[in-house]
């Protein structure tokens, strides 16, 4: 059985990524603020999130669509959602795991442990059918029709039955029945594993109903040749069932566990949609595209922040369409950084099969995300901070493939503005004809000014009233040959 709850097609890499290895926009994003406000204290729902934003990149539309209708169908029933996710977190919690423990080597032992872990998923399986059963009718996502229509197919009463009888057979309450054939020097050959007689399963049936004439041996308490002879004896028969046992044993847990992970990924929406509500944040369900160059937002907002200030953000609305370029100009301070972080954690819950925190979103699908941010001083002076920029950069130029997009944040102007600018035009321009989406914030007017007449780009600014007071909302503008020193010396030295 397939569980098919994350994927239409195949299952869910649940795999986070390495400790060792940092998720290269997680800094710039904060996406950790994210993903603890989803975890809500439960390190298990966070690696399931961080695995699910670590393989977004890999999601094709179909994939985001699909896990959209089946988050919808979580939203409108979130106390089902969680109690089907604390059903398959049974066998794994402290509570409960040691009847779903598969050890050993020996035949025995992977009988034994195989049985138990089948018996107790039985009753897993079955609890999970039952809750389907009973809420069937309020889901109306193919994943999770596909998912109960599964469960009902593949474990009807007749099934669940005949397997739990199947399985106390396999205890062997009343020993084992192997036949063999007597070999060279008195060996045990051609053994083989009996289903027991019927007279053997009853008492009261070996008490009424004769049975061939038979022969008991009874070991001494101290015999251990003859302990470890008969102990082989019975390895031997076991040994036939083992693998086959341990297996489905292993297939029956995987799919739990598989069940599990899945469903952990909507109990981390649950909880961010919950803490959006709490903090009067809306959110909606985004329209990705899989063509290029679609980006349309109203009112889009950092979900990050929204999150660590605890009340709503101010949005943007931007229409990029058809603009694989976006420049962003203006003063500091005016909401610059917080409409490209919206950006890049708006992409990546898109194709994760999210909601995001905006009115309407409409966006294209990218194969990556890239964040090239400008960094504090290297404390250590192994090298330059414009030297820093170009390791990072190369870095990025390393892995980066095409329908991929970047963020840059004051990139590159570490040195002086003039080459600073044409360093930065000729990496946009680069990335542009691999069909690469840039959103680019910067101060450099000459790099921005390069750009004026490429149709390719849009150019939005910081609104600021008058009296210098910042809106945080970007406008449609293109870039101000001036800075806003003003504001500056008002700031230092206006109380002077």
């Amino acid at each position: 059985m397939k569980t098919f709850l994350m994927h239409p097609d195949r299952d869910f890499n649940a795999e986070p990524p390495s400790p060792k290895v940092v998720i290269p926009y997680a800094q710039d994003l904060e996406l950790n603020v994210l993903l603890d406000a989803a975890a809500a204290g439960d390190r298990y729902l966070h690696d399931i999130m961080s695995a699910a934003c670590a393989h977004a990149w890999e999601n094709d539309i179909a994939t985001v669509l699909y896990r959209q209708a089946i988050l919808k169908d979580c939203l409108a029933n979130p106390a089902v959602a969680r109690q089907l996710y604390a059903i398959a977190t049974e066998p794994f919690s402290r509570d409960h795991s040691w009847s779903f423990s598969l050890y050993g080597r020996d035949a025995a032992s992977k009988v034994s442990s195989g049985v138990h872990t089948l018996q107790s998923s039985l009753d897993v399986l079955g609890r999970l059918r039952d809750t389907c059963i009973r809420h069937a009718g309020r889901f109306t996502s193919s994943g999770f029709r596909l998912f109960f229509a599964t469960l009902e197919r593949d474990l009807d009463d007749s099934c669940l039955a005949a397997a739990r009888a199947d399985l106390d057979n396999l205890t062997f309450h009343n020993g084992l029945l192997l036949s063999a054939q007597v070999g060279e020097g008195g060996k045990a050959i051609g053994t083989m594993l009996r289903k027991p007689q019927p007279r053997d399963l009853n008492w009261m049936r070996r008490i009424l109903t004769s049975g061939g004439r038979s022969f008991t041996y009874q070991l001494h308490p101290r015999d251990d040749a003859g302990a470890r002879a008969f102990s082989e004896l019975q390895d031997r028969g076991l040994s036939l069932i083992s693998d086959a046992i341990y297996q489905s044993a292993e297939h029956v847990l995987g799919f739990i566990k598989a069940l599990r992970a899945e469903l952990a990924f909507y109990l981390g929406c649950l909880n961010l949609k919950e803490r959006f509500d709490q903090i009067g944040e809306p959110v909606a369900f985004p329209e990705p595209r899989e063509d290029h160059g679609h980006f349309r937002c109203r009112n889009l907002r950092d979900a990050s922040l929204a999150l660590t200030m605890g009340r709503p953000v101010i949005g943007n609305d931007v229409d990029a369409e058809g603009k694989p370029l976006v420049i962003i100009t203006g003063a500091n301070r005016g909401g610059k950084s917080t409409f490209l972080r919206s950006v890049g954690l708006a992409q990546l819950m898109t194709q994760c099969g999210s909601f995001v925190t905006a009115d309407a979103f409409v966006i294209s699908l990218h194969s990556g995300l890239f964040t090239h941010y400008k960094r504090e001083e290297d404390r250590n002076m192994r090298s330059g901070k414009f030297d820093e920029e170009l390791v990072r950069m190369n870095a990025i130029a390393d892995d980066i493939h095409q329908s991929a997009v970047v963020l840059f944040n004051e990139s590159f102007a570490a040195t002086h503005e003039r080459e600073g600018s044409e360093i930065a035009r000729q990496i946009v321009t680069a990335l542009l004809e691999n069909n690469v989406t840039v959103f680019f914030v910067s101060h450099m007017y000459e790099f921005a000014r390069s750009f004026l007449n490429d149709e390719r780009a849009l150019f939005l600014r910081a609104d600021r009233e008058e009296d210098s007071v910042r809106t945080f909302r970007l406008v449609p503008a293109k870039p101000l040959p001036k800075s806003f020193g003003h504001d500056l010396y008002e700031r230092i030295f206006g109380n002077a």
